[in-house]
């Protein structure tokens, strides 16, 4: 079943998830991350001070990765985060298995808040 994009919205919402690009600004011709240029990051550290119940910050591509990752080094906040790297959702990751991104992507359900999510995780 494919969603529209305010369904999809909603229903990342409804299961406690924020969406947050790791790049506020850039030059960027064609769309590979590699092509990224004069790259201004959007505050990552100032928008985790302001959501003390967040528990995890997952990454949707090595590029965003980096950029996250370096944005926040030093102390750990408190409480920890779990830091978590994802395959990116480019066509660029077609070539890996279906089976690997669902076991990578998979990593979040422990932090998902929604009641559906937490009755799928639940043993049978």
């Amino acid at each position: 079943m494919t969603l529209d994009y305010d369904a999809r919205l909603a229903a990342v919402q409804a299961a406690g998830i924020a969406l947050w690009d790791t790049v506020a600004s850039a030059r960027r011709e064609g769309s590979l991350d590699s092509a990224i240029r004069h790259a201004e990051h959007a505050p990552l550290s100032d928008l985790i001070a302001r959501l003390p119940q967040l528990r995890a910050v997952a990454f949707n591509g090595r590029k965003a990765s980096a950029i996250g990752r370096a944005q926040l080094a030093g102390p750990p906040p408190e409480p920890p985060l779990a830091l978590i790297d994802l395959p990116s959702s480019s066509p660029a990751y077609a070539a890996m298995p279906l089976a690997e991104k669902e076991r990578l992507w998979g990593q979040l359900g422990e932090f998902l808040t929604h009641p559906l999510a937490s009755a799928r995780r639940a043993p049978h």
